[in-house]
């Protein structure tokens, strides 16, 4: 699922934008809505899920200890 969404952590990403993230989360949100784009009526929830992932991925990547 997602094989195309890329690692975002170092050493594979040394520096993650915030257009990273989102794209990210906007293809996971895709997947997992089975929506491209969805119709009006979805399109809040939609954003709003997106907005959630996106945060998520960022406090994870500020959390992460990568020892190397």
């Amino acid at each position: 699922m997602c094989r195309s969404i890329k690692t975002l952590r170092p050493p594979f990403q040394e520096i993650v934008t915030e257009d990273d993230m989102h794209a990210a989360a906007l293809q996971y949100v895709r997947k997992i809505s089975g929506f491209r784009a969805p119709a009006a009526h979805n399109a809040e929830a939609f954003d709003r899920a997106v907005a959630a992932v996106t945060a998520a991925t960022l406090e994870l990547l500020d959390t992460l200890e990568v020892r190397r």
